[in-house]
């Protein structure tokens, strides 16, 4: 740790719990309470759990117990096989930035999608050139009414094993190339999420952090890359228990302006077989001593 690095080491109040990590274990309200109950003042929920336990009820929670967010998922997924398509998607991105609006987040994370169809198996064209042109012009509509409600937007880029499926922008340097399209002044408006389990391995990482700058850089995802790694969705590890630097990232990070949290993301089936008191206080620990 350099001697301009946070000092995470004595305490939670740069972490934060993005919820998907402990879905399987708890519902969204129990995970609040718990992470307060730790000390843990801040979460990154998803939508398909507020909308389990209600919209305007976690509002209510949130404010009850001074948990606040990092950050809001998820947005995206713009492509589509006809105009009808591209319409519901936008639309539907538009209640996730009313959402995060109601839930006070600081950016609405967006997961751009790809080749529709792909993620269920029947990708209805293989033309993913045309997808990226539906993500950028997804993204300019849904910039436009963002704005007018000061909601940030956080494009993540995913890993390139998730191309076909989930998001055809795969570098952090695509991914800056779109905000420098729609967002040229650097407003704020429009950002990066850096997901370590994505970005991780791109020799460009250091150079397009420093290029996003205070601006660009709105959220900052960790977890742990496995080896090996048994599911390319589901396996993610515990921080510490692979392979990525995760401090060293965190210093390219805060060496470019970023001051926000350090927000725990696993998909894991071995995390989620383990019970949430033990994968919480597990967070907290690594968060100290590994991030």
């Amino acid at each position: 740790m350099t001697a301009a690095m946070r000092d995470f080491s004595s305490g939670a109040e740069w972490l934060s719990i993005n919820t998907a990590t402990l879905r399987k274990q708890w519902k969204l309200d129990r995970i609040v309470d718990e992470c307060a109950r730790r000390g843990i003042h801040t979460i990154a929920p998803w939508r398909d759990q507020v909308a389990a336990v209600g919209l305007e009820v976690l509002a209510r929670q949130l404010r009850d117990t001074g948990v606040g967010l990092s950050g809001y998922g998820r947005g995206g997924f713009f492509p589509a096989a006809d105009a009808a398509g591209l319409q519901a998607a936008l639309d539907d991105n538009r209640r996730a930035v009313d959402e995060a609006v109601t839930l006070g987040a600081p950016c609405l994370v967006l997961v751009v999608g790809s080749l529709p169809g792909a993620l269920e198996g029947r990708p209805l064209h293989k033309d993913i050139a045309r997808a990226r042109r539906e993500v950028q012009d997804g993204i300019a509509a849904t910039l436009e009414y963002a704005r007018s409600v000061q909601m940030p937007l956080a494009i993540e880029p995913l890993h390139p094993m998730q191309a076909a499926e989930r998001a055809c922008i795969n570098t952090l340097a695509q991914a800056l190339d779109v905000c420098d399209a729609l967002d040229p002044a650097r407003s704020g408006a429009l950002g990066v999420a850096v997901d370590m389990y994505h970005v991780w391995w791109d020799p460009l990482l250091a150079t397009q952090i420093a290029r996003a700058g205070r601006e660009r850089l709105l959220a900052f995802h960790v977890c742990d890359w496995l080896t090996p790694t048994r599911d390319l969705l589901n396996d993610r590890g515990m921080m510490g228990d692979g392979v990525i630097e995760l401090r060293q990232a965190r210093g390219w990070m805060e060496a470019a302006g970023y001051a926000g949290h350090a927000e725990v993301e696993i998909f894991s089936e071995h995390w989620w077989g383990r019970p949430g008191d033990e994968v919480l206080d597990t967070c907290l620990e690594r968060h100290r001593s590994v991030v």
